[in-house]
């Protein structure tokens, strides 16, 4: 049973649509660091001004006096990922909850790793960090529901693999 009912994790409901145009004419990617805590209330906030973001959210569950319960976190702590133009970044700005707007360099990457981590989230399979893997190591899924997907280790609290799926070195 979740304490909270789940937020929207992306608006608008389309981001993640195919044949979305990754960044709108005069809409650049920006990742919004925030102050501790405030990512779901940032995304609140974005979402009323109507300024598209992703907040992928993992849920976590524990037992408390014999009944489950459940809360939903997000996956990078400290960070929401908003496409906006410069009216929506003010918009992000005033809120008071962000410590630095962090200008994306690589928008295209950005767009096609926040895809896999939309497709990752959305399996609904229980999430946890590798503890194994070293920083810059190269894998692959080898079975479960993400079979195929590739990609770089990056490091201890900035990635995350499926629990029961089979990794294989790349290097």
């Amino acid at each position: 049973m979740p304490v909270l009912a789940a937020e929207t994790q992306w608006y608008p409901d389309t981001l993640f649509s195919q044949g979305e145009s990754p960044v709108p004419a005069g809409h650049v990617w920006w990742v919004l660091h925030v102050k501790p805590r405030q990512e779901k209330s940032i995304a609140r906030e974005l979402l009323k001004r109507g300024v598209a973001f992703y907040l992928p959210l993992i849920t976590r569950r524990w037992r408390s006096r014999s009944r489950t319960m459940a809360s939903y976190l997000p996956l990078f702590a400290g960070y929401v990922f908003a496409r906006c133009d410069r009216g929506g970044r003010l918009a992000a700005l005033s809120t008071q909850r962000v410590v630095r707007c962090l200008e994306v360099d690589d928008q295209e990457r950005l767009w096609n790793d926040l895809q896999q981590i939309s497709r990752l989230v959305r399996t609904g399979a229980p999430l946890t960090p590798e503890a194994r893997l070293v920083p810059g190591t190269l894998v692959e899924i080898d079975s479960g529901p993400l079979m195929g997907m590739k990609g770089k280790f990056i490091g201890r609290g900035a990635s995350v693999l499926l629990e029961d799926c089979a990794l294989t070195r790349l290097t």
